[in-house]
């Protein structure tokens, strides 16, 4: 675990905006998620791109997923040309469920051994309705030197993962919807279903009604209940490409729990290839 935790509220935010130096960083994604934010952002925040700067290119989708990692030196590089050193106190947002999104730069940081990245709870529209203030245009700022470092936070592959749903001493949660676990509807990949032998853990489990995080004891208490005696090394998590997986991973961290595998390549890789799977029709 870090030394802080991993959310920030919203308050807290705007009274350490005041007294220490913190860079803010927008992830929001989506086809305009750059013209929003040339639009509107939070003052002094800096744009990341989530395909560009948060995953590499999928030449194909079978071979990592929609969304896999870039190495952690092209991640490096990334954090260089936003101005962030290892030192620095950095604070993530968007505008989908509770940080989706951002919680991917959180792992990644975290992943690369930072301390003090945190998300904002609620995310941007919790910022708005707190009259953080706002800024247009794109912000400028010198650009720093973050040293390469090696993924410090575990990564289950292909195989590790197919292991894993047969063993009794391993645990594959999959946060994606119930329905699309379920393979009633699938909108991004080609193939609606499951891993089989996967338990069905929606992200959306980690928000109270106020699309907040619940508290570290409901989460901790909900999370338990789940992966029971399992070891935090045999827990593997995935949803569609590795990205909301990490709101989980976020939530776990938040709950006081070890931070468990995550399986980048998700259901799109899995559901490209000759594997097993549990499927439904769905009509057309």
């Amino acid at each position: 675990m870090s030394t802080i935790s991993p959310l920030i509220s919203v308050q807290e935010l705007i009274e350490l905006n005041t007294s220490s130096k913190i860079i803010l960083i927008d992830a929001r994604a989506g086809a305009n998620a750059f013209q929003n934010y040339q639009k509107e952002h939070l003052k002094d925040a800096r744009f990341v791109n989530l395909n560009r700067d948060l995953a590499k290119n999928p030449e194909n989708p079978a071979n990592g997923g929609r969304h896999p990692l870039p190495s952690s030196e092209e991640f490096s590089n990334t954090l260089s040309a936003l101005g962030i050193s290892p030192s620095d106190h950095v604070v993530v947002y968007d505008d989908k469920n509770g940080s989706n999104f951002a919680a991917r730069f959180w792992w990644m940081m975290r992943a690369i051994g930072h301390e003090k990245i945190q998300v904002l709870n609620g995310g941007y529209q919790f910022a708005i309705q707190a009259n953080f203030p706002t800024n247009s245009g794109i912000e400028t700022f010198e650009k720093a030197v973050y040293p390469s470092q090696e993924w410090k936070l575990a990564i289950a592959d292909i195989e590790e993962v197919e292991k894993a749903r047969k063993s009794d001493e391993s645990i594959v949660i999959d946060v994606r919807d119930k329905n699309r676990f379920d393979g009633l509807t699938e909108p991004l990949d080609l193939i609606a279903g499951h891993i089989p032998g996967a338990v069905n853990v929606p992200l959306t489990e980690n928000l109270d009604e106020n699309g907040l995080f619940k508290s570290t004891d409901e989460l901790a208490e909900k999370f338990k209940a789940v992966i029971g005696d399992i070891k935090s090394e045999n827990t593997i998590v995935h949803c569609g490409s590795g990205v909301t997986a990490c709101h989980t991973l976020l939530a776990m961290d938040y709950a006081g729990l070890p931070i468990p595998k995550l399986y980048v390549g998700s259901w799109s890789e899995w559901s490209r290839n000759d594997r097993e799977m549990a499927v439904k029709k769905i009509k057309n």
